[in-house]
């Protein structure tokens, strides 16, 4: 294992630079980890509440199925990143043949047939899409140009990549998970250039396909929503969930019962409390301060989601990047609205902090995809999957890196050798908001992350005062980006 993490190169010439194990351990992003750390131990204390104070019968499995998901995170970083893009469609084949042995041989639990049991694991394969579906939509996308993107015919293949997945899924039946699999991809498709009418016409099929697609809802999904709309109608049947979730998390008030005093939880009023209402247990027990910490932590993830795509050199791992955030941004958000009483019930887990074993390896695997990308951050992939690895430095390049939103909508015609400077005509309305971005430290801790925002937003709106100064031809770095050798200038687009 460790000669496979010193010497991998995806299929490098023995001449390409490569990173030693210890600088691959040195740059991990450590402030990443502590703060999984952070938000898992939420998870642990709240189950060890909502079990009446016992470490049975979730804490202790909870903590025990951590362990070996946070080797498998550390594991994950320092394997090469190009690794995950050669193999990014073998594991998607090997996850969607899971998701067809599910309907072969699947447990069945809760009314619905989504688990394979493994004697001492019960495997939900629909969690493993997530991230097997990112990776196999991310390569794909980097072997094409914005050119080729922009044709129709060659968005079939990633949209059967996303059909074959989300069908056997919703067979299971699951539309929760289906819907964050579309969300999710699309996310994809629009980082990776796709042009903005063609979600407008999905968009407007989809809205108009809504009364075929309640035809096929089971009866329980179409209660769902009934329940939505009115949970008033049946307070001790469909609307029962809700409602009692409703009172605990406004029985908390602002600083909550204290650690395993809340009444709903503690008493057995609040149903599937250590997982899909987990989150109301936190708000009961520790009021709503208690709740905005763990969304602040939450926030701090997804931003360093942002700071760790933004800063990739590779089209690959900016993709990978933009893909594992949302499903973050979309597991929280959607938790957190379902028991609110925003959005219908569905089975989705709070990140991190809800019981599972499938979604607590999953998450712990997109971790471990992000560490990667951040650990390999300089390297470059061309379209044809091989690339160099630069030496490693004590901090990132002053350079802006490969901002992918206005290459998006500037629509720059790229060649296929990644190597193509873009058009100064063409790219001249963006120069002022490419030089507004500046290079973000993500190895450093959050507090220092968020000292630094302040500074790098005054300074970005000075600098687009400035008018931007054409540097020497030799210090180019990048295809986009041209940028002084002074470690304090401000990068120019040519």
């Amino acid at each position: 294992m460790v000669a496979l993490l010193q010497s991998h190169g995806g299929g490098l010439s023995p001449q390409s630079p490569q990173l030693t194990l210890g600088a691959k351990i040195r740059m991990i992003n450590w402030g990443l980890v502590l703060l999984v750390c952070l938000i898992s131990a939420f998870g642990v204390a709240l189950l060890y509440s909502a079990a009446g104070g016992q470490w049975d019968p979730w804490a202790k499995a909870q903590l025990i199925r951590f362990i070996p998901g946070f080797v498998v995170m550390l594991v994950i970083a320092l394997v090469d990143v190009r690794l995950w893009l050669k193999s990014a469609y073998f594991i998607y084949c090997a996850v969607l043949a899971l998701l067809v042995a599910v309907e072969i041989m699947g447990h069945i639990g809760m009314g619905a047939q989504r688990w394979i049991n493994l004697g001492f694991f019960v495997l939900q394969p629909s969690e493993l899409m997530k991230p097997a579906l990112t990776l196999a939509l991310a390569r794909y996308f980097h072997g094409l140009t914005l050119d080729q993107i922009g044709r129709p015919l060659l968005l079939i293949p990633p949209l059967t990549l996303i059909v074959l997945p989300v069908g056997l899924v919703l067979l299971q039946p699951n539309l929760g998970t289906a819907l964050l699999l579309i969300l999710g991809s699309g996310a994809i498709f629009f980082a990776a250039g796709v042009r903005l009418w063609k979600f407008i016409v999905a968009i407007g099929a989809g809205l108009g396909a809504i009364p075929i697609g309640w035809e096929f809802l089971h009866d329980y999904q179409r209660q769902r929503v009934y329940t939505f709309l009115d949970p008033e109608t049946d307070p001790l049947g469909a609307g029962y969930n809700i409602l009692q979730s409703k009172i605990a998390l406004g029985s908390g008030g602002l600083f909550g019962k204290g650690f395993m005093m809340g009444s709903q939880s503690q008493l057995m009023f609040l149903p599937e409390k250590h997982t899909d209402f987990i989150f109301v247990v936190l708000a009961e027990e520790f009021g709503m301060a208690g709740a905005v910490l763990l969304l602040f932590l939450y926030m701090l993830l997804l931003i360093y989601g942002v700071v760790i795509t933004l800063s990739c050199r590779n089209q690959f791992g900016r993709l990978v990047g933009v893909g594992l955030t949302t499903s973050f941004s979309l597991y929280m958000f959607v938790n957190v609205a379902m028991v609110m009483g925003l959005i219908p019930v569905v089975g989705i887990p709070l990140p991190l902090v809800s019981y599972g074993g499938t979604a607590m390896m999953t998450l712990m695997i997109g971790v471990g995809l992000l560490l990667s990308v951040s650990v390999h951050r300089e390297l470059r992939i061309p379209r044809s999957g091989l690339g160099e690895l630069s030496a490693p430095r004590a901090a990132f390049p002053q350079a802006c890196l490969a901002s992918m939103m206005p290459r998006r909508m500037a629509r720059v015609r790229v060649n296929s050798s990644c190597n193509r400077s873009p058009s100064p005509q063409r790219m001249a309305r963006w120069s002022a908001v490419r030089s507004s971005v500046k290079s973000w430290s993500v190895s450093s801790t959050a507090s220092r992350l968020f000292r630094n925002t302040s500074r790098h937003i005054t300074g970005s709106l000075a600098a687009m005062r400035v008018k931007s100064r054409k540097p020497p031809a030799e210090n180019l770095i990048t295809s986009d980006l041209v940028v002084s050798s002074r470690s304090d200038a401000v990068p120019t687009m040519v």
